[in-house]
C-alpha cells in the first residue's frame, strides 16, 4: 500500500487535533474564589438542581483543602447526592467524611444523613396506591439506617436531630418486626406450617413491644393447630388471651390489608 500524500497525513492530524480540543470540557471555574464556587453551589441547590451543585462541590472540596470549607463542601455534597435519588453515592460520600473527620462538630448531622439516605420514607407515602410499606422491601437498607440512627443517639444524645432519629428508629424496628410477619402468613397461607412458626417467633423473640406481635401470635396458634400441636396451640392462645384480650384476629382472622400507620415526617 502507498503512503498518503504528506498534505493528506497534516490534514489528518490537524483535524485529530481539533476534534480532541473541542471534546476538551472547559473548566467554567478557573479563575473563581473559593467564595464564588461556594455561592454558586449553594444557588444551585436553593433552585433544586443538585445534579448541577455536585460538580461545583468537587471542585471547592479540592481548592479548599484541609480546609473547614472543605469539609462543608463534603457534606453538601452528600446532601446533594441525597437529594437527587444517588443514595449509595451519598452514602459513600457521608463515609469517607467520617473516616477523615471523626472529631468534626458536623459529625451528628453526617450520621442523621446516612440514616436518611438510606431510610425508605417515599414508600410510606404512597403505600395507599401500591398497597405496600417499607416491611416488604429490601430490609437492609432499613437496618443500615436503624444503625446510623442508633449511632447518633448513642454517642449525640442531646443533639437537635436525635428526637427524629429516635422516631425514625422506632418506625424501622415495627416494619422489620412486620416483615417477619409478612413473611410468616405467607407461609402459613401456602400450608408451610413448620416455616411459618419459625419466622412468627423470630418477630415474638426479636422484636418485643410491637404491633406485629399480635398477628404473629395469631399464626403460632394457627399454624399449631393445623399440625396438631394442641398443648403450644393452647400456650400461645394464653399469650394471646392475656395480651390482646379484644384481638380483631381471634374474631375474624386475617384482614384485608389496612392502610398503613407510618408517620408522615
Amino acid at each position: 500500500m502507498l503512503p498518503a500524500p504528506l498534505p493528506l497525513v497534516s490534514a489528518l492530524l490537524l483535524a485529530a487535533l481539533l476534534a480532541a480540543c473541542s471534546s476538551t470540557t472547559e473548566d467554567r471555574t478557573a479563575g473563581w474564589s473559593t467564595e464564588r464556587i461556594r455561592a454558586e453551589a449553594q444557588d444551585e441547590m436553593s433552585s433544586g438542581a443538585y445534579d448541577k451543585a455536585v460538580p461545583l462541590l468537587e471542585k471547592l472540596e479540592g481548592r479548599a483543602a484541609g480546609t473547614p470549607l472543605a469539609q462543608q463542601a463534603q457534606i453538601d455534597k452528600a446532601y446533594a447526592h441525597y437529594k437527587s435519588g444517588e443514595k449509595a453515592q451519598a452514602v459513600a460520600t457521608l463515609d469517607r467524611f467520617m473516616k477523615l473527620h471523626p472529631v468534626s462538630p458536623a459529625l451528628d448531622y453526617a450520621l442523621y444523613l446516612k440514616g436518611l439516605a438510606n431510610f425508605n420514607d417515599n414508600l410510606g407515602l404512597f403505600s395507599f396506591i401500591s398497597r405496600e410499606d417499607l416491611s416488604e422491601r429490601d430490609q437492609q437498607a432499613a437496618k443500615d439506617s436503624f444503625e446510623a440512627f442508633r449511632e447518633l443517639v448513642n454517642r449525640f444524645p442531646q443533639s437537635r436531630y436525635a428526637q427524629d432519629a429516635r422516631q425514625r428508629m422506632t418506625y424501622i424496628v415495627n416494619s422489620l418486626a412486620q416483615y417477619e410477619v409478612h413473611v410468616a402468613r405467607y407461609y402459613y397461607l401456602h400450608g408451610a406450617y413448620v416455616a411459618a412458626i419459625g419466622r412468627a417467633h423470630l418477630a415474638l423473640s426479636d422484636y418485643q413491644g410491637v404491633p406485629a406481635q399480635e398477628e404473629a401470635l395469631y399464626i403460632l396458634i394457627q399454624s399449631y393447630d393445623a399440625l396438631g400441636m394442641t398443648a403450644l396451640r393452647d400456650d400461645a392462645r394464653r399469650v394471646m388471651d392475656k395480651s390482646y384480650p379484644q384481638s380483631s384476629f381471634m374474631s375474624g382472622g386475617f384482614k384485608r390489608r389496612q392502610e398503613p400507620w407510618w408517620k408522615i415526617w
